[in-house]
């Protein structure tokens, strides 16, 4: 039934189709990977993260791990998130009178706490819960048939939420408050550098599948198939020693030349081209360009270097020059900030769809860059963004004590209210100039 479906849709259905499940993809590896980031280095600092969610809105699948992590799978694919204990909003209030049913151990000691109705456990015991402590006493409080008694809860205790997922308990001493300051700034930066990495990866696959790096540094070319030089007996491998009176000695200099004896030819008049054959031959000869939409071309391409390092370096070299490429926007950005200079989940749509009708390779290159501005971006130090993080981290250190609860709370809130102003206006900024 579904290939019949598919079969139905017209190519612009299709091309629609594909753009949103580019789209998904995309924005789901990198948001995954940014957050998978912070829950790795949030383990190794000693952090209880509570879920790995990949994914939002309701739950379809969840598992926990033996250090009390759940994994989990929501309905909607776009994105996922890390919930670390004490991290911003992760909080498990249990509301007064609030049903619940206690799991407990040998020794008396309360080892779940069922909020949820999706899971029921008739040999758990009920409770109406008054008052508990999950962080410093750890004890729960409540109404046993109509007895109020208190339990002691267990370190390693789980509490299952309304919606039925399952989590660790946040005992002060695995919060992420409480952590070493060193051990909460890796964990801040993990998201981004992750991201990087993601990006040079992709840069690096992308090298290797167009076969190898493009060597600007030396006057070897490549001929095109049906090019001018091809046509006068110029090889791929020969060098370019000059282009009339203008010496080559790499790619720069024979662009410059072929741009400046080109500019007041006309079409059928011929430029000298001086090469050395792969044999060391050196031959001078009348080359006819090409013409192109009132431009002249010779039919040449840069040598390919195909070495196995070459590549890995090129990939890197890709990844450096698109992150000082976004760092030039993003200064641009700050000099004469302007909405239009500014993308949301919108653009990121319409990028990824024409991504997509241009091949794999361009989807990979959308996905590298990205991922790379991903990354700078939340460097940026404005409190909602990991790069505020890794600001209030700096000044703990320097200080040599962590701010005020208060204070970071507040400068926190403040940095999200930006944030989703901004978000919002991009967003509405996008659709106005696609649809409008």
């Amino acid at each position: 039934m579904i290939i019949r479906m598919i079969i139905k849709f017209t190519g612009t259905e299709r091309s629609k189709m594909l753009g949103i499940l580019t789209f998904i993809i995309v924005f789901g590896i990198l948001v995954i990977v940014h957050e998978f980031g912070h829950l790795y280095f949030a383990k190794k600092s000693g952090i209880l993260v509570r879920e790995f969610s990949i994914g939002m809105g309701p739950k379809i699948f969840s598992h926990i791990d033996k250090e009390g992590t759940a994994y989990t799978i929501r309905i909607l694919p776009l994105g996922g998130y890390v919930r670390m204990a004490g991290w911003g909003d992760d909080t498990t209030e249990i509301k007064t009178g609030t049903p619940a049913s206690l799991t407990l151990n040998q020794d008396g000691l309360v080892t779940r706490i069922n909020l949820s109705q999706k899971q029921l456990d008739n040999t758990a015991l009920p409770m109406n819960v008054t008052a508990y402590d999950l962080e410093d006493k750890l004890e729960i409080t409540g109404l046993v048939l109509d007895e109020t008694k208190t339990y002691s809860v267990d370190h390693d205790a789980t509490i299952v939420e309304e919606d039925g997922t399952e989590i660790r308990i946040a005992p002060l001493d695995v919060q992420y408050q409480n952590a070493t300051v060193w051990g909460r700034l890796i964990t801040n930066f993990a998201g981004p550098l992750n991201n990087f990495i993601l990006g040079t990866i992709v840069f690096i696959l992308l090298v290797f599948m167009q076969g190898g790096v493009q060597d600007t540094s030396t006057n070897v070319i490549q001929v095109t198939d049906g090019g001018a030089m091809q046509a006068a007996g110029v090889e791929s491998g020969d060098r370019v020693l000059s282009i009339e009176n203008y010496d080559i000695s790499n790619w720069s200099d024979l662009t410059e030349a072929v741009t400046k004896v080109t500019e007041n030819i006309s079409s059928g008049d011929t430029i000298s081209v001086t090469v050395e054959t792969s044999s060391g031959k050196t031959e001078t000869l009348d080359i006819t360009p090409q013409e192109n939409n009132g431009s002249y071309y010779i039919g040449v391409t840069r040598v390919l270097k195909t070495g196995f390092w070459d590549k890995v370096t090129g990939g890197f070299q890709m990844a450096w020059q698109s992150a000082t490429a976004i760092l030039t926007a993003l200064k641009g950005l700050i000099s004469n900030f302007s909405l239009d200079k500014l993308g949301g989940p919108v653009a990121m749509y319409q990028a990824s769809s024409q991504a997509a009708s241009n091949g794999l390779t361009s989807v990979l290159y959308l996905l590298a860059l990205l991922s790379m501005n991903l990354g700078i971006v939340n460097l940026i130090p404005i409190p909602a963004l990991d790069g505020g993080k890794i600001l209030m981290n700096l000044i703990e250190i320097v200080r040599r004590k962590p701010l005020k609860q208060e204070t970071e709370t507040y400068i926190t809130l403040v940095g999200v209210v930006i944030m989703l102003v901004l978000m919002i206006a991009v967003t509405w900024n996008d659709i106005m100039r696609v649809f409008f």
